[in-house]
């Protein structure tokens, strides 16, 4: 499974580390990152992929969003199929 991980938020310490500490528990592997920040405003864009035998896209997404409300942070996630269908609109 191939997705697109978006995070938005507040600026703050160790956004990057607990966002990649949750895809390394998920087993969910990082092919590109970007992020800026924007006056105090945290932007992060990235790819992620891994075997959707042994998580779910629901069980990956669940995680990321808990993970949001716990670091004050919007997490989302969306198949990469769905990411390019919608940029070639």
């Amino acid at each position: 499974m191939k997705a697109i991980i978006t995070v938005v938020g507040q600026d703050q310490v160790g956004i990057v580390a607990q966002v990649a500490t949750k895809l390394a528990e998920l087993q969910i592997n990082i092919i590109d990152i970007s992020q800026t920040l924007m006056d105090r405003s945290f932007t992060m864009m990235l790819s992620g992929e891994w075997d959707d035998q042994k998580l779910s896209f629901a069980d990956a997404q669940t995680a990321l969003e808990t993970l949001g409300r716990t670091a004050g942070l919007t997490i989302r996630i969306q198949r990469q199929a769905v990411f390019d269908a919608i940029q070639k609109l």
